[in-house]
């Protein structure tokens, strides 16, 4: 019996170990992927490759980073809403391309498109410091420009860009004027205990209530704790949720929902049934496209008093449609 207990510390220990030794060396490469394998660093092209009118932008971070983005309009004048798009973790801004130009498209808008520190034509190094200064970096040049309404400046971020897109949206109330996200997890925490699924006991946040002792978060240098920041946000969210996402749980989106909503009214929660991590926009179809249209018409529209209003009862109606499920399916792997 006191072998088999000693046997039993020994081989709890060695997991212990293990999970610090991965932790330690290792997660950085877990959590930022700027190079997909088989690819190069650079762009595989750009979009003057699919015929949209873009800028080259270069940035300063901070701390002195040189950060580059895209920037593409509708149409040299349009004034309509800009989106400040923040990608997943896998993969430059290239990659994401085809998706933008529907956006464009269908929503009749502007899209900033920025490089992480250490992806595409960036410098530096990805770390959650340092992509936090980057996304202040992108926000603080789009609400200096002359060229667009800057009252209409929506965030949308997908599985990592989500993260990312919180945490800006939280610390910038004046100028982020409505937040999307779409397959975003809680926290990178809980993520090590769905990628590593021997983690689970020793790493997790508490914000989601998980068992065991935690013991090892303490070694996490990007823990993106999204559902710590999702409840701070007062500007109005949009939640696109895949349920057949095969990286992060779609139980971390409801989560993530439910925290925001205890303290923000103007929450919206729309499922996709086959939608995957990667191809919600796609599989979602139409109803996807029509389901951002209207919120960004609901709240940013270039004028207020435009909003519909329910005669009855003096309240802003809000399509039936918004609250509806829908449909989607799946492609590449990313968080």
């Amino acid at each position: 019996m006191v072998s088999y207990v000693s046997a039993l510390l020994y081989g709890v220990g060695g997991i212990v170990v293990a999970g610090m030794a991965l932790l330690v060396a290792f997660q950085e490469r877990l959590v930022y992927v700027p190079v997909l394998p088989g690819l190069t660093k650079s762009y595989p092209i750009t979009p003057a490759r699919l015929r949209l009118t873009y800028e080259d932008v270069w940035l300063r971070s901070s701390d002195g980073v040189r950060l580059h983005a895209w920037f593409i309009k509708l149409f040299p004048e349009c004034r309509g809403p800009t989106i400040l798009f923040f990608q997943e973790n896998a993969g430059n801004i290239a990659h994401r391309l085809e998706m933008i130009r529907i956006m464009i498209q269908r929503l009749q808008c502007n899209v900033f498109m920025l490089s992480y520190r250490g992806y595409g034509a960036s410098d530096g190094y990805p770390s959650q410091q340092g992509i936090t200064k980057d996304s202040q970096a992108a926000l603080d040049h789009l609400s200096q420009r002359t060229d667009i309404d800057t009252s209409r400046i929506v965030v949308f971020g997908r599985s990592l860009g989500g993260a990312v897109g919180a945490l800006l949206t939280t610390n910038n109330p004046d100028k982020v004027a409505g937040l999307i996200l779409e397959n975003t997890f809680t926290s990178i925490l809980d993520m090590a205990g769905v990628l590593l699924p021997f983690l689970k006991w020793f790493i997790g946040s508490r914000s989601t209530h998980s068992n065991g002792p935690k013991i090892l978060n303490f070694l996490v240098r990007s823990p993106w704790s999204t559902i710590d920041v999702v409840s701070q946000i007062r500007q109005p969210i949009l939640f696109l949720s895949g349920l057949q996402d095969e990286m992060v749980p779609p139980s971390h989106m409801a989560l993530l929902y439910a925290k925001a909503a205890a303290h923000n009214k103007e929450c919206i929660f729309v499922e996709f049934p086959t939608g995957m991590h990667m191809d919600t926009w796609l599989a979602g179809g139409d109803h996807y496209w029509r389901t951002i249209q209207q919120f960004l018409e609901k709240h940013v529209s270039e004028k207020k008093e435009h909003e519909s209003y329910n005669t009855d009862q003096g309240i802003p109606f809000a399509s039936e449609n918004l609250l509806k499920p829908s449909l989607g399916k799946g492609i590449e792997n990313g968080i």
